[in-house]
């Protein structure tokens, strides 16, 4: 696969604008027909978007924390489930920065430029919580490891050509394995049925005796000693995609109300888009959405300052700020989702419209970890300057 590469920020953003346009007009159809979007996926990666991340020295645009925000909300606002399929490549190419050594920091960033995609296998079901990781990798006398282990919820996985696997070595620290996704032993079964984010196909990765070789895998338990940026940059990427996805239901609803909805014969108006009642509800809505898109702006901002100077105390702040961008962008998703229907009425409840594919794709991806947590983080942190804890959801 050969990609473009992109310079800067500014085309960065043209592309995503571009795309997220191009990706629109088809995501009702794809969600009803749950079709993959295998095209729409290699249309990301051909364009370079996929590799904005990589650093200068190694060729890439080394996009700010603002531009790849932006990037994930043009995204969300065109289709819900595409947004979500590369938010854990972009998670797992901050490892490589991160922990990765000279030449897998060289060899992963040139698969990147060249177009290639991260899936992900970290969560697994039936475990005591999300972060129980039972996944092994065994070391091998010759240094390499067996990667044994089943995973849920694999985001990515299906459509990937690496699938970074979550998994404890023989400390029983966690580690990322860089996985192909046709290596021998590698399964992944596309049997994801939720009831949003249809076409990401979420499903299961089974890793029987995987062969990895030692520079394949990093230590990721490391990334959390000392200040680190890594559940706020995927924090911040999964806010963007709520945000995304409430204003795409907002837009949905306003173009329905002045195109298809009858006006309430009590209005005494001709049409339903001067019923000052829905006038008064859009301006609420649209209140919701400019929250939203404000605060993730705020948490990217954030997010970039705490990159040029990180400490303890910017890491805190950036973890904060994303946090309060993704409480009000979740509540913000679900809300618009659901009040289109009451704004456009009985006929927006046509399962042929799909119009119900933003709330299914807002209620879906707001469950990926509990608001309520993050309030009491940022509780604690006015009260009594308490830092947030370092781990990859926060």
């Amino acid at each position: 696969m050969t990609a473009h590469v992109i310079a800067d920020d500014a085309e960065a953003l043209a592309v995503a604008a571009a795309l997220a346009e191009e990706f629109r007009a088809g995501a009702a159809e794809r969600d009803a027909e749950r079709r993959l979007p295998r095209a729409e996926l290699d249309r990301l990666s051909a364009s370079g978007l996929l590799a904005v991340t990589v650093p200068a020295e190694h060729g890439g645009a080394d996009v700010s924390a603002r531009t790849l925000a932006e990037i994930f909300r043009l995204l969300g606002s065109a289709d819900g489930s595409l947004a979500q399929i590369p938010q854990s490549h972009f998670a797992y190419v901050n490892v490589i920065r991160r922990q990765g050594g000279e030449q897998q920091r060289k060899f992963f960033f040139g698969e990147l430029l060249a177009g290639r995609r991260f899936g992900n296998a970290q969560s697994e079901a039936g475990t005591r919580h999300v972060q129980d990781i039972r996944t092994r990798l065994e070391r091998r006398p010759d240094g390499s490891y067996l990667l044994t282990g089943v995973k849920h919820y694999c985001t990515g996985a299906l459509f990937a050509d690496w699938i970074p696997v979550l998994a404890r070595a023989e400390d029983d620290e966690l580690h990322v394995a860089y996985v192909p996704r046709d290596a021998p032993g590698v399964t992944v079964v596309d049997d994801w049925d939720g009831m949003g984010q249809r076409t990401t196909a979420s499903g299961t990765v089974r890793l029987d005796a995987v062969p990895v070789p030692a520079d394949r895998v990093l230590a990721h338990h490391l990334t959390f000693r000392g200040p680190q940026l890594h559940g706020a940059v995927a924090q911040l990427l999964h806010a963007a995609i709520d945000t995304g996805i409430a204003r795409g239901a907002l837009e949905e609803a306003a173009a329905f109300v002045r195109t298809k909805s009858r006006p309430w014969f009590e209005s005494g108006f001709d049409t339903a888009a001067e019923d000052p009642l829905l006038i008064q509800r859009f301006g609420e809505l649209a209140l919701h959405v400019r929250t939203a898109e404000a605060l993730l702006r705020e948490a990217a901002r954030t997010v970039d300052e705490a990159r040029a100077d990180l400490t303890d105390d910017s890491a805190a702040e950036a973890s904060i700020a994303v946090a309060a961008a993704k409480v009000r962008a979740a509540e913000a998703a679900v809300e618009v989702a659901s009040a289109l229907f009451e704004v456009s009425g009985t006929r927006s409840a046509l399962d042929s419209l799909n119009l119900h594919r933003h709330w299914r794709d807002a209620r879906t991806h707001t469950l990926h970890d509990p608001t309520r947590w993050k309030i009491q983080h940022i509780g604690r942190y006015v009260l009594s300057g308490t830092r947030p804890p370092r781990h990859g959801l926060l």
